[in-house]
C-alpha cells in the first residue's frame, strides 16, 4: 500500500525528509521549490497518514523507512543516500588496482593474473555503471 502512495512529489518530500532527519512545512516548501506552504503540508500529512513521519509542534521527523521502487538501490547512511553499488564497485575497483600494481611482473610468468586483473576491472567498471545508472534514477529532492 505504501509503494502506490509514495511517488511524485510525496516520494520527493519523503527524500528530503530522509536526508534531513526533521523538516518544516517552510524548509520543504523552499527546498522543493513548491509553490505554497500547504502542497507540502498535504504531502508532509500524507507521509504522517502512511506512518513514514510523526509531527511535533510543526516539525515533522522520520519514523519509519520503506524501500519503495526506486529506492531499493540505495543505502541511508547518516544524512547521505548513495546507490549500493558504490560499495561493490569501491571494493572491486581497489582489488583490481592492486592485482595490477602486485601483479604486474608475473603477467609473463603467469598469465592468468593477467586475465585475472582483467576481469576484475570490467567487473569494477560494470558496477560504477550500474552506480551512476541508479543515482541518475534517483528521486530529486
Amino acid at each position: 500500500m505504501v509503494d502506490a502512495e509514495l511517488k511524485g512529489n510525496t516520494l520527493r518530500v519523503y527524500v528530503y525528509a530522509l536526508k534531513k532527519r526533521k523538516v518544516g512545512v517552510r524548509e520543504v516548501q523552499r527546498a522543493l521549490l513548491m509553490s505554497n506552504p500547504s502542497l507540502a503540508q498535504y504531502h508532509l500529512n500524507k507521509l504522517k497518514d502512511l506512518g513514514l513521519v510523526s509531527e511535533d509542534n510543526g516539525e515533522y521527523e522520520v519514523v519509519g523507512e520503506v524501500k519503495v521502487d526506486v529506492m531499493r538501490d540505495f543505502l541511508r547512511l547518516g544524512t547521505l543516500i548513495v546507490p549500493r553499488f558504490i560499495f561493490y564497485a569501491a571494493v572491486f575497483t581497489v582489488f583490481a588496482v592492486y592485482l595490477a600494481y602486485v601483479g604486474y611482473p608475473y603477467y609473463s610468468i603467469v598469465p592468468v593474473v593477467e586475465w585475472f586483473s582483467v576481469a576484475l576491472a570490467a567487473a569494477a567498471a560494470a558496477f560504477w555503471y550500474e552506480a551512476v545508472r541508479a543515482w541518475r534514477s534517483a528521486p530529486s529532492p
